[in-house]
């Protein structure tokens, strides 16, 4: 690409802030139209640029809710901002709220510098498509749970920070993938030993928390595979919570009297 997302997001905004600034300095017919047609012109770049990069930038897994998400946010905000500028125009006048909204574009692309718009392809969404759930040995139903995870993992010292580092990056994948209850866990007769730890719901929550792992997860994933020292490879250990019901109740039975 000739730009980064980033540049055009600042050349919309600086075109923007330069046609509100004309809108309030120059209220003359020969200014207004051309600070008019570039402030349409940055207007859809950057709206269509934001689009665009949310569509590209989230899994397909959670894309239907993350547009979801935006759209409420871009015309929620379209709805806010023409009731404030509106009532700013009211106190400040016209030509005020436009030097205003024009100091504000300006923030706006400085921001960028902090809060950078991310480059299509910068992450590799693709699903990685070959990670499937052990075959259970006992029945299961889609709607079976809670499946409780462990991996284990063995870590030699020196590595520990760096272990530690890549967890934290595990952690944020399995939550934003499903899990719930994500704990990182280190044996205390074997502090070699740290044991990952997690839950979801059901079996078909669980099926579906390794179907969003990316190519991208997937790297983190070999990272921490490459600082385990253990002779095989780690250990994953499956378990469904089961509850500990008794067969008879074991409160005695009221009398009749006690029930009045």
């Amino acid at each position: 690409a000739l730009l980064r997302n980033e540049r055009v997001v600042e050349i919309g905004f600086a075109g923007f802030a330069l046609a509100a600034a004309v809108l309030a300095l120059l209220p003359v017919v020969w200014a207004v139209v051309p600070a008019l047609l570039l402030a349409g012109a940055c207007w859809v770049l950057a709206l269509s640029l934001f689009n665009r990069t949310v569509q590209l930038s989230t899994p397909r897994w959670v894309l239907g809710r993350a547009l979801a998400f935006y759209q409420m946010a871009a015309f929620g905000g379209l709805a806010a901002g023409a009731w404030a500028w509106g009532a700013i125009a009211d106190e400040a006048g016209i030509a005020g709220a436009f030097g205003l909204s024009a100091a504000v574009l300006v923030a706006g692309a400085l921001a960028g510098w902090v809060f950078r718009v991310s480059d299509f392809g910068e992450v590799d969404l693709t699903p990685l498509g070959l990670v499937t759930a052990a075959e259970p040995q006992i029945d299961l139903r889609a709607r079976s749970g809670p499946i409780f995870v462990l991996v284990d993992y063995e870590i030699a010292q020196e590595d520990v920070p760096e272990f530690l580092a890549l967890m934290q990056e595990r952690r944020r994948i399995r939550l934003r993938d499903g899990a719930r209850r994500w704990a990182l866990l280190r044996d205390l007769e074997r502090p070699e030993v740290w044991s990952e730890k997690y839950y979801v719901p059901t079996w078909v929550d669980y099926a579906r928390h390794l179907a969003r792992r990316t190519k991208a997860d997937d790297a983190v994933h070999k990272a921490i595979r490459a600082l385990h020292r253990g002779a095989e490879p780690p250990k994953v250990r499956r378990k469904i919570e089961r509850q500990t019901v008794p067969r008879h109740d074991d409160a005695p039975p009221l009398a009749p009297a006690d029930l009045a």
